[in-house]
């Protein structure tokens, strides 16, 4: 593997909580032109474990709906119902795809059961029951698995292949990603690691001296994203459902990959221009609610930003203003820089129900890979 200084303050801060029993295990890797610089495994764990990647999936997913944006298969300003006409419902009809890639379609916890709704047919029928919250295209709220649902049946309508199919052929086998995959059979799921529930939540007053807002509770920060939510992906049914907006499974190394994939576009895989929209041009500038900073949103991923704010984004304090990327729930983060040619990926299986120590600790590693030099 290529050689890159810093890396061994990077480990060290990602395998600290491991050390200290805090989480079970993490797994970590830096790439650098299509090769890995760094693959490491840490705790109760082994090298090819594999992740539940939780809302990193959402980059997965927009990597394949480009394709057919490309193709003109459907249109940014398109509304969604003219595909979809179950979804044309309770005001949804104004809803268009640039709304649902920059989280600002406007029904961003609409309920949908994995456990139950577990059949295409009983998801159209709650894509027809949905209600709005607020107008489309009004503000910004992060929409954790509602309008990557929808996304993924706009796939379907539009390929006329099943959406973890297309995902598979058409972006991860051209990518020789066999590692990161949406929807596992359960016999193939004997080398994930089971999520496990750590730590203690923070108390009221201790989320409102980080996000400055009097009667914030748990509850309310996490929305859907509930611990007891994310510990369903333990359930084989559900993993192999494949759930859009975030029930992808990888290694590290396979999502730093996929990054790097971003960043070179082997093969001219993706038209550059979609590409550039998805990646390096910011087309959503609405505020977060919770951040109150930019949403700073590509069409798929969102862009670091400058200084604080890109901390607030998950990004840390020292990566380039161009560094674009997603988060996914328990403390995951994969990104790449334009600026050092580098990707990164960490994954954990561990559930810290202390979302202050996971923000500071998604920061500090984020700003450690911001530092990483040329060896």
């Amino acid at each position: 593997m290529p050689t890159v200084d810093g890396l061994d303050e990077l480990l060290e801060r990602c395998r600290r909580e491991v050390d200290d029993g805090l989480l079970p295990s993490c797994q970590v890797a830096v790439a650098r032109g299509d090769e890995l610089v760094a693959y490491e495994t840490f705790g109760a764990a082994e090298p090819d474990s594999r992740y539940v990647i939780f809302s990193c999936t959402k980059a997965v997913v927009v990597g394949a709906f480009w394709l057919l944006l490309a193709e003109g298969a459907i249109g940014l300003d398109q509304r969604v119902a003219e595909v979809i006409p179950e979804f044309g419902t309770n005001g949804k009809d104004v809803v268009t795809v640039r709304q649902l890639l920059l989280h600002e379609s406007g029904f961003p916890q609409a309920p949908l059961d994995l456990v139950r709704d577990t059949t295409r047919a009983q998801r159209l029928d709650r894509f027809g029951r949905w209600r709005l919250n607020w107008e489309p295209g009004t503000r910004f709220e992060y929409h954790p698995t509602s309008a990557h649902w929808v996304m993924a049946e706009l796939i379907e309508r539009l390929s006329g292949v099943d959406y973890r199919v297309f995902i598979r052929e058409r972006v991860l086998d051209p990518l020789g990603l066999r590692r990161l995959r949406l929807g596992v059979p359960p016999g193939e799921q004997g080398n994930i690691n089971d999520l496990v529930a750590c730590g203690e939540p923070p108390t009221s007053e201790e989320l409102e001296a980080v996000f400055g807002m009097p009667g914030l509770t748990l509850e309310l920060l996490q929305g859907e994203v509930t611990e007891d939510a994310l510990l369903t992906f333990n359930r084989p049914d559900v993993r192999a459902m494949g759930v859009p907006g975030g029930g992808a499974v990888s290694t590290a190394a396979d999502l730093a990959l996929y990054y790097q994939a971003l960043l070179h576009n082997p093969d001219e895989l993706w038209d550059p221009a979609w590409l550039a929209a998805g990646t390096r041009e910011v087309h959503g500038t609405l505020p977060d609610p919770l951040t109150h900073v930019s949403s700073n949103r590509a069409l798929g991923t969102v862009i670091a930003g400058e200084g604080r704010d890109a901390a607030m984004r998950g990004f840390g304090y020292t990566v380039s203003p161009r560094t674009f990327g997603h988060a996914g729930a328990g403390g995951q983060i994969a990104f790449a820089d334009p600026d050092t040619d580098l990707s990164f990926c960490y994954l954990t299986n561990g559930l810290d129900a202390n979302v202050i120590r996971e923000h500071r600790r998604t920061a500090s590693i984020a700003s450690r890979v911001g530092k990483l030099g040329a060896g």
